[in-house]
């Protein structure tokens, strides 16, 4: 029996949305974007949702994505990893939906991505935004016909409403992460790692661990106006299963203003994945006791005046960082 997402309304979502930083857990909301009009056009079928995207869309370049029948609407990589097993052409955004009510759905799969509604449908984006929305941010599209995202997650929180279609969510807890089976960090489908395991089809031989995961995960599907929230970091599996569909999301800053934690953890594989087992241990607890805050805060017994870096650093502190970490990256001097 899957694991229900928590289902909230508007206003709270709009709670949500503002301590974003601080909420844990992915949460449902049953008919946010109901009385949107691109969720109305949807609901007259797929040529009326395709004639009305057509009627905003602008002619800007996107990349499109095909997936053969033999893909079985998965978009991910071929059999030994040097590549993917879809192919990629440059096309215009109104060309695109044109084409799609021109000549219905394709064999196998297509799909645009994550484009920026501002850029693609300045007026669809005015037209059908949602009012929880943070500011911010930005809309981007996903229109596509049947086909499945696989497991990977964004570095930014998260609001995504079903325009047309049906979609179906799994989610993973950001503690997941070594049993989802990640795949490399070069070459990614789509700007980012994604699992090599498959939660429609489990493979216990390849990825003994990702069962028990798949038992923690939780699913939710989602109806044309439904939206959801996913928090930073949870990895999360899409299925989109209609002929036709499309997802209007919202991606907004979070509170980080200093450098990229991405950009920490990149520095971490080069200066601590190689490390021996025993300074492993110590830096290990080391970050666990001044990044992570494992035991409190580790200068909670040093005076104001004298916590230096462990307390906020002041925009000279991050600049004076920022300098020796250069030097660093930059090696010893001939």
């Amino acid at each position: 029996m899957p694991n229900t997402i928590s289902a909230v309304d508007t206003n709270e979502l709009g709670r949500i949305a503002a301590r974003a930083a601080h909420v844990l857990d992915p949460v449902v909301v049953r008919g946010l974007a109901a009385d949107l009009p691109v969720v109305e056009a949807a609901r007259k079928g797929d040529q009326e949702l395709l004639r009305y995207l057509a009627g905003h869309a602008r002619e800007v370049e996107v990349t499109a994505l095909h997936a053969t029948a033999q893909a079985q609407g998965k978009f991910g990589y071929n059999s030994d990893l040097t590549g993917f097993n879809f192919s990629r052409r440059t096309t215009g955004f109104h060309s695109f939906v044109s084409q799609l009510l021109a000549h219905g759905v394709p064999d196998g799969a297509i799909a645009i991505q994550g484009i920026r509604a501002r850029e693609a449908a300045p007026q669809f984006a005015a037209e059908n935004a949602i009012a929880c929305a943070p500011a911010g941010g930005e809309y981007r599209l996903w229109l596509g016909t049947r086909a499945e995202v696989a497991i990977h997650c964004d570095p930014a929180p998260n609001i995504a409403y079903v325009a047309a279609g049906k979609r179906r969510f799994t989610l993973f807890a950001p503690e997941e992460i070594g049993n989802l089976y990640l795949g490399p960090f070069d070459p990614v489908p789509n700007g980012t790692q994604i699992s090599l395991a498959d939660p429609l089809a489990p493979d216990d031989v390849r990825f003994p661990r990702f069962r028990a995961a798949l038992g923690r995960a939780r699913v939710a599907e989602l109806e044309p106006g439904d939206g959801i929230f996913i928090p930073t970091g949870w990895y999360h599996h899409v299925e989109a299963l209609s002929p036709v569909n499309l997802l209007v999301n919202y991606w907004w800053q979070g509170v980080n203003v200093g450098p990229s934690p991405w950009d920490a953890l990149m520095h971490g594989f080069m200066a601590l994945r190689g490390l021996p087992a025993a300074d492993k241990r110590v830096w290990s607890a080391m970050f666990m006791h001044y990044i992570f805050e494992e035991n409190g805060d580790p200068a909670a017994h040093i005076p104001p005046q004298s916590r230096g870096i462990l307390s906020r650093p002041t925009p000279q502190m991050m600049a004076a960082m920022r300098k020796s970490i250069l030097q660093s990256l930059a090696g010893p001097r001939s």
